[in-house]
């Protein structure tokens, strides 16, 4: 009788022990989620003016932003960069995914290259835009491409119109132009009449009669005034 108690609760100590084992291998055991798939895309953009110097570039994927629509007024955003140059404010929107900026104005005939990573299932609206710096308004770029019909080594190029943002009167008049042909105050108080986003007529200069304006005939500009080059690497 006293054998048949030492084996009942020897087996009993057994399983209690293999019971504690299992639960502490569950405790330490940890899936790691698997690593999100990426995208990255290759943007390149060429200032084809001959001397109009572009703001630095902005170059934003955002899940539902359209920054801009032609005949609708510009949000405050898009007027300190196309009165200023200063894209901060679109850069820094809830709705962006990821932006990158350049640090330098890009000069006439000049290049530069941007690289933007993602993940492959945020569906990412591709934005890229810029002031023409010797204008009043005046910006170009592109706004709501959908990035997702690219598949890797896919490019596809674009160019660009130029735009006014409809938010400063194009008097060219000193103090008005943030550019080197003046350098002036940029942005500035108020919004024109007309307060919405238009196709650029183009600058008139001193040369062709508007005798305040601060820009020469070596400031205008024909559309398209931006060659953006967008490829998917992976």
């Amino acid at each position: 009788m006293m054998n048949q108690r030492i084996i009942r609760l020897s087996a009993l100590t057994v399983a209690l022990f293999t019971l504690a084992a299992c639960s502490d291998d569950d405790d330490e055991t940890v899936v790691e989620p698997p690593a999100p798939e990426m995208r990255t895309y290759e943007i390149t953009v060429t200032n084809l003016t001959a001397a109009q110097l572009f703001s630095p570039v902005a170059v934003i994927a955002s899940d539902s932003v359209t920054l801009w629509q032609t005949g609708s007024a510009a949000s405050d955003g898009l007027a300190m960069l196309a009165e200023g140059g200063d894209s901060s404010a679109l850069t820094a929107q809830d709705e962006t995914l990821v932006a990158e900026a350049g640090t330098e104005p890009l000069m006439p005939g000049s290049s530069e290259t941007f690289m933007l990573t993602m993940e492959a299932s945020d569906s990412a609206l591709l934005s890229v835009v810029t002031m023409l710096v010797n204008t009043n308004d005046g910006f170009t770029g592109i706004t709501g491409l959908d990035l997702s019909a690219l598949v890797t080594n896919d490019a596809l190029t674009m160019l660009p119109h130029v735009y006014d943002a409809g938010t400063e009167d194009n008097t060219e008049a000193a103090g008005t132009i943030p550019g080197p042909a003046d350098g002036g105050e940029g942005v500035s108080e108020g919004r024109e009449a007309l307060d919405a986003v238009t196709f650029h007529g183009g600058v008139v200069s001193a040369e062709d009669g508007l005798t305040d304006s601060v820009l020469g005939s070596e400031h205008r500009f024909d559309n398209p005034a931006m060659k953006l080059i967008i490829t998917r690497v992976e």
